[in-house]
């Protein structure tokens, strides 16, 4: 028997200083039932560090590390290479999604590993016919002031010329064309590609300009820079790079039930463009078709890093990993857009699969991403917590500004569209018969996160500060605690849900960031 501990001369079972439960308790107490997000809550444990201190290093796949435990969803409402440089700038990974071509696919993935912090690789572009009045409407739809001119207004043109706001903010026939008020190419400094930053940074120096557009021995402009972008350069020191220390990016192959070497082509085409890792994507990854893609992957590609997926059971898990996976993509039904519990009556909940998951992944040293429920920052804490070493998000950067799509207004809202990969709407993007397959996704829209790089510094203190509040000075740190049974945890009731969110209040107003 467990001896008492007295306290003025009241004897205190030490059990009772421990409160709530493991997570191998927790998980094991519900009679059968599956945990989620709101089911539970972690309970604090002793600080003796600052918030500075939490180190947040975590990996996506066996041989892949990230700064940052966070990644963005294949989906192509959220990832395409605009938002995958900047997940990757901010320490993170982006996965670029495979509802394209494999020409259209691969042209994305190399536009991330050419991507050079401080170049424009898509600025706005026009050409010497176009008026005031155009170039009026690109600075304050985008928010910039200078503008490359090329023959015919487009990308990898020849260069003509430059037009900022110098040449125009005294002007007031604002129907002149652009040829008639811009800096021409003799008076303009260039660079030749390819550039690296530095070599930029020192003609932008030297010539004290403020842009210097990137063309090749043609002339035609391949890129833009800025003073500015020059000095943005210097935000990122936890970019994911690869060891040649260019931007890391993952990729999606979508398991075929039609013709393996059709997905090998797109896998070997990715791989030959730098795409560091292959997501397999599928719906329910333990599948005769996934099982053999990825056999044939590791057969041909021993080095080539796989995740696959999805699962939810340890079964599936294990079919998984002996087949040669090198990370485990959690998930199922649990997305904001997917309906497949609703049509189908299969899934898990998200937490649970998690955790019995992960469990099994970390024996054969291999990660897990969970996939699928995230709505808020607690949620990256408890899938961390439950085990996952790194979290995909689709809603939650679906809004900002590096996702594809344009902003529209609905009901004095900012918002963008945003789909699930099994939508009607997006089973005909990828060219598949929606009479033949069942719906089991939805369209619809989220509200305006504004830019990548402000949205993603708060997830990321959010996540800090929670680790700091469990007593966890890394996520190994919190995983060994998770394992040994010191991190703790309580189910809640529906009644102790409520009082953990906004209650009691005529009205309040809920800012994410300033």
């Amino acid at each position: 028997m467990a001896e008492f501990i007295d306290i003025n001369s009241i004897k205190i079972d030490p059990s009772e200083l421990v409160n709530g439960f493991s997570a191998e308790q927790l998980f094991s107490l519900t009679g059968g039932q599956g945990i989620t997000f709101d089911d539970f809550i972690t309970l604090p444990g002793h600080i003796d560090f600052a918030v500075s201190d939490v180190r947040l290093n975590s990996r996506i796949s066996r041989n892949i590390g990230l700064v940052h435990p966070l990644c963005s969803s294949p989906m192509d409402t959220v990832t395409e290479h605009r938002l995958a440089i900047g997940m990757a700038l901010n320490g993170g990974v982006g996965i670029i999604h495979c509802n394209c071509t494999i020409e259209e696919q691969v042209d994305m993935v190399k536009k991330v590993k050419l991507y050079e912090n401080g170049f424009i690789l898509e600025p706005a572009v026009l050409s010497g016919d176009n008026s005031i009045t155009e170039l009026d409407e690109i600075r304050r739809q985008r928010n910039i002031k200078g503008v490359p001119v090329t023959e015919d207004g487009k990308m990898g043109s020849k260069l003509i010329g430059l037009v900022t706001n110098r040449d125009t903010d005294f002007i007031s026939e604002r129907n002149l064309k652009i040829s008639d008020v811009m800096t021409p190419l003799k008076d303009l400094i260039t660079g030749i590609f390819p550039m690296t930053v530095a070599d930029a940074h020192a003609l932008l120096k030297g010539s004290k300009k403020g842009y210097l557009p990137i063309v090749d021995k043609n002339g035609l402009l391949q890129a833009l820079t800025t003073r500015t972008d020059l000095k943005k350069n210097r935000a990122f020191p936890h970019a994911s790079k690869d060891v040649h220390g260019r931007l890391i990016v993952g990729a999606a192959v979508r398991a075929s039930l039609r013709d393996v070497e059709e997905d090998l082509q797109r896998v070997t085409a990715l791989r030959e463009a730098g795409c560091q890792f292959i997501v397999l994507d599928s719906q329910n990854g333990d599948n005769a078709s996934q099982l053999r893609l990825l056999k044939e992957i590791k057969q041909r590609f021993p080095d080539q890093e796989v995740v696959a997926g999805n699962v939810v059971r340890t079964s599936q898990a294990k079919a998984l990993l002996d087949a040669g996976a090198d990370g485990l993509r959690i998930g199922m039904g649990s997305g904001s857009v997917a309906t497949t519990q609703i049509v189908k009556a299969v899934g898990r909940a998200q937490l649970s699969a998690i955790y019995y998951c992960g469990k099994l992944a970390r024996a054969y040293g291999v990660p897990v991403v969970a996939d699928g429920g995230i709505k808020n920052p607690g949620c990256i804490i408890k899938a961390l917590a439950a085990g996952a070493s790194c979290v995909m998000m689709g809603s939650m950067l679906a809004g900002v500004e590096e996702s594809p799509g344009e902003y529209f207004f609905q009901n004095g809202k900012r918002l963008k569209h945003y789909r699930g990969v099994q939508s009607t709407e997006g089973i005909r993007a990828a060219g598949e018969d929606i009479v033949f397959r069942p719906a089991s996704g939805v369209s619809g829209s989220v509200v305006d996160k504004g830019p990548l790089n402000r949205y993603f510094p708060y997830l990321l203190q959010s996540i800090r500060h929670g680790l700091q509040d469990l007593g966890a000075k890394s996520l190994d740190d919190m995983w060994d605690q998770l394992y040994s049974g010191q991190l703790r945890f309580e189910q809640r009731s529906p009644s102790a849900q409520r009082e953990g969110g906004v209650h009691d209040l005529h009205s309040f107003e809920n800012t994410l960031f300033n």
